[in-house]
């Protein structure tokens, strides 16, 4: 089966180059880490030559899922080394911002040809997958190096299921790599072992994304607060993670609020940096006064302006900051975005009706009170009436630090499965190779 799956990637990746080489030449972030994708190891990482944990997360979401869990893993197992691998650029700049450059590389593609350098160079002991990256060749492969493989946080949307369902047959196979699934909920793990997870290796852990401590305040914040307070500048409205179609619906909705609020500023924070220019365009045809935050000096006014954040990795902590925060993905169908940021700062937070990446937090939110879920055609009504009533608000935040802090401690749960199989021995296969 993996001869027949590597040579139908094979073509998919023939019959796709020219795509590929359009974005290249378009995007830096397909360009990034090329080398290392195709298997070329990177000297930083093979200086170290204590024992490996192999963590991989595809994206910022991961990362930031994960982070937690990192920290812990490196202190409490001094011995090993953490390295870390991404899919995307902006992952991938996000890592070595808070874990180091010299620890963290580009995920090989899924040939056999670019997964082994890694497997030879580092032969990791134990590899950790977040959420769900279900990689036929390179869970086989590192099965068969003696690795022994956990996924965290394991999660199976809505929308993929039907689609893995579809497959179970072959699923089963790539499935039984995996020695242990630790899954968000009881749903997920339901879904796991339906499309051919063993029963006995999936557990429910919790969701780590809970876990994920509040953004300290960074330099932006700094100035914003000195800002907002010199110019009496508010509301704050924070709109993060948007993606296609919601930008206009923002930049209306902050339109309407200035007519009630004149001092009123909205920070927007697209999710993907290649759209940077086309909401850039976008604000700059609505004739509203805005800023780019690359180009924004610190102690610029603000009052009754938007501040685009065409940068990565300052939302988190600009949403303390909020009167009123949305989180994006949600308005139009793209499966919603995290809203636990928000909501450890007790932020009132405002999504959309289509969270399916995120359904069970929503459900549990929503049974508490601490989020307000709204239709694209109610957004602005809905925003002006939260800004106006701030009991409302008091209460929407409360409630969402509540939930919060009622459903921690999945990177306790976590940890000590991980431990348990670094304190074992490694498989006998390993030892046989390793001794020859």
């Amino acid at each position: 089966m993996h001869l027949l799956y590597s040579a139908l990637l094979a073509l998919a990746l023939i019959v796709t180059t020219p795509w590929w080489l359009l974005q290249m030449l378009r995007n830096d972030k397909y360009r990034a880490g090329l080398a290392e994708r195709f298997g070329r190891v990177p000297d930083r990482i093979k200086q170290d030559k204590r024992p490996v944990i192999w963590m991989h997360a595809v994206s910022v979401g991961e990362v930031l899922a994960v982070s937690g869990l990192i920290r812990r893993l490196r202190e409490e197992n001094p011995l090993h080394r953490v390295l870390i691998s991404t899919t995307t650029a902006s992952g991938q700049k996000l890592a070595r911002e808070r874990f180091g450059a010299d620890t963290v590389f580009f995920f090989p593609l899924d040939f056999a040809f670019a997964i082994r350098p890694y497997l030879k160079a580092l032969k990791p002991e134990l590899v950790v997958i977040a959420e769900t990256e279900f990689w036929p060749n390179f869970l086989r492969i590192a099965r068969k190096s003696g690795a022994r493989i956990v996924v965290v946080n394991a999660r199976i949307s809505d929308r993929s299921f039907p689609r893995y369902r579809r497959f179970k047959r072959l699923l089963t196979a790539v499935l039984k790599n995996v020695d242990r699934f630790l899954t968000q909920t009881a749903v997920d793990r339901g879904r796991l072992v339906e499309i051919g997870a063993a029963p006995d290796r999936v557990a429910v852990s919790g969701n780590l994304k809970f876990d994920i401590m509040p953004a300290r305040a960074t330099p932006l914040v700094g100035h914003l607060q000195i800002v907002f307070k010199r110019d009496g500048a508010a509301p704050i409205i924070v709109c993060g993670s948007t993606v296609e179609g919601e930008e206009p619906i923002m930049i209306e909705a902050f339109r309407r609020a200035l007519k009630w609020f004149p001092n009123c500023v909205m920070i927007l924070a697209p999710r993907h940096p290649e759209r940077w220019p086309q909401v850039a365009d976008l604000l700059r045809d609505s004739h509203l006064p805005w800023k780019e935050r690359t180009n924004w000096k610190s102690l610029e006014p603000l009052a009754g302006s938007i501040l685009l954040l065409d940068t990565i990795g300052e939302l988190a902590a600009v949403y303390q900051l909020a009167t009123v925060a949305f989180v994006g993905g949600s308005l139009v169908p793209r499966g919603g975005h995290n809203i636990l940021e928000p909501a450890h700062y007790a932020t009132p937070v405002m999504v959309g009706p289509y969270m399916d990446n995120f359904r069970e937090i929503v459900e549990l939110f929503t049974r508490a009170g601490a989020v307000d879920v709204v239709r694209a055609d109610q957004f602005a009504d809905e925003l002006l009436h939260l800004l106006d009533q701030e009991q409302k608000r008091i209460e929407l935040g409360r409630h969402a630090a509540e939930v919060v802090r009622a459903t921690c401690g999945a990177t306790t749960r976590t940890l000590e499965v991980l431990n348990g199989f670094l304190h074992h021995a490694p498989r006998a296969g390993r030892r046989a190779r390793q001794s020859r």
